[in-house]
């Protein structure tokens, strides 16, 4: 097993608070674990630099990240044994860094280029589940200069095709409030959805693996006082509560596992993913949306999945540097 890893931590996107606080926690878990660990901070106007690891994650909440610039990333780059991009949304997690990585032929965790570019995009990734006869959550895709189009009726959401954590989504109840929605959304994306609302229960699962993924537990999310599970809802303490295992049946329990591990392989993910889900009232499970870099502390849905299976925290950051490190031996064998 390695014993240096980076953690890359920040980014551009609208995440990159909660990127932050998920790369702290990876860092003390790696090096609790015995680890030596290099942070490497990007800020939210891309500059790339060297970080003093546990002081700058722990910055106030808003504060500009002290970077510096004196030290090297490339030659940090170069010397550690895996990289653990800890990255969420755009610039990050939709396929640029791992792109990177790969050119510098250096280990990493997580989806690689092609994955994280096509479950960013939620209309590339509901095409392509479409294609392998994966149940999706129904939607149309709007495009700068398209006309407002809802087919679905009310209540509808409105979300940006290349976003997450809930930033720049809408849930609609009427034409007005489409029309401002579809706006919003287009203020982060040139690409939007408009979605269908589904009446049922949402339920998540963790996918783990390379070749051979495995599911956990669906947990049903549980809102406390908003409506959706929007922003607040999500990062808000006391908003949302993870019910391990969901109460659903047996039978869908096994139906949303297959289901997870099929869109995993389907969209050519590795390492890890968050496959999101919605039970109808009628039964029906339906694949609305797969995070290939989940929010990563102790206490995110993604670790909590797995803890309900008997895998630590540490455990699961150590099998993840070991997938990572799988899939690069794997393909240093290719010819090119």
């Amino acid at each position: 097993m390695p014993r240096r890893v980076a953690v890359i931590a920040g980014g551009r996107s609208s995440e990159h608070e909660i990127s932050l606080a998920s790369a702290r926690s990876v860092a003390d878990a790696l090096a609790g674990a015995g680890f030596d660990v290099a942070t490497i901070a990007i800020d939210r106007d891309g500059r790339w630099a060297l970080g003093p690891a546990r002081a700058e994650l722990d910055r106030p909440k808003g504060e500009a990240l002290a970077l510096l610039p004196d030290r090297s990333v490339a030659e940090t780059l170069g010397s550690v044994e895996v990289v653990f991009p800890v990255l969420h949304g755009p610039h990050g997690e939709d396929g640029t860094v791992q792109g990177l990585l790969e050119l510098a032929g250096v280990p990493y965790v997580g989806a690689g280029v092609v994955a994280s570019a096509l479950c960013m995009d939620k209309d590339l990734f509901k095409s392509v589940l479409r294609d392998h006869g994966i149940p999706v959550t129904r939607n149309i895709t709007l495009r700068a200069g398209d006309a407002t189009a809802n087919p679905f009726g009310y209540p509808v959401f409105v979300k940006p095709a290349r976003l997450g954590s809930s930033v720049g989504i809408s849930k609609a109840h009427d034409e007005a409030e489409l029309t401002a929605a579809v706006a919003l959304a287009f203020e982060h994306d040139e690409k939007v959805l408009v979605e269908e609302f589904v009446p049922g229960m949402e339920v998540e699962l963790g996918v783990l693996g390379n070749r051979d993924p495995v599911a956990s537990p669906p947990g049903e999310i549980v809102v406390a006082n908003n409506e959706w599970y929007d922003y607040e809802a999500k990062y808000a303490e006391g908003e949302m509560d993870l019910v391990v295992p969901a109460r659903i049946s047996p039978e869908q329990t096994a139906h949303a596992q297959e289901l997870a591990v099929r869109t995993f392989v389907a969209t050519e993910c590795e390492g890890m993913a968050r496959v999101d889900m919605f039970v109808r009232d009628d039964g029906e499970v339906l694949v609305n949306e797969l995070n290939t870099i989940p929010g990563f502390t102790a206490t995110s849905v993604y670790a909590k999945l797995f803890a309900a299976s008997g895998v630590t925290y540490p455990q699961l950051l150590e099998r993840l540097i070991e997938l990572a490190l799988e899939r690069h031996e794997r393909r240093r064998g290719l010819r090119y």
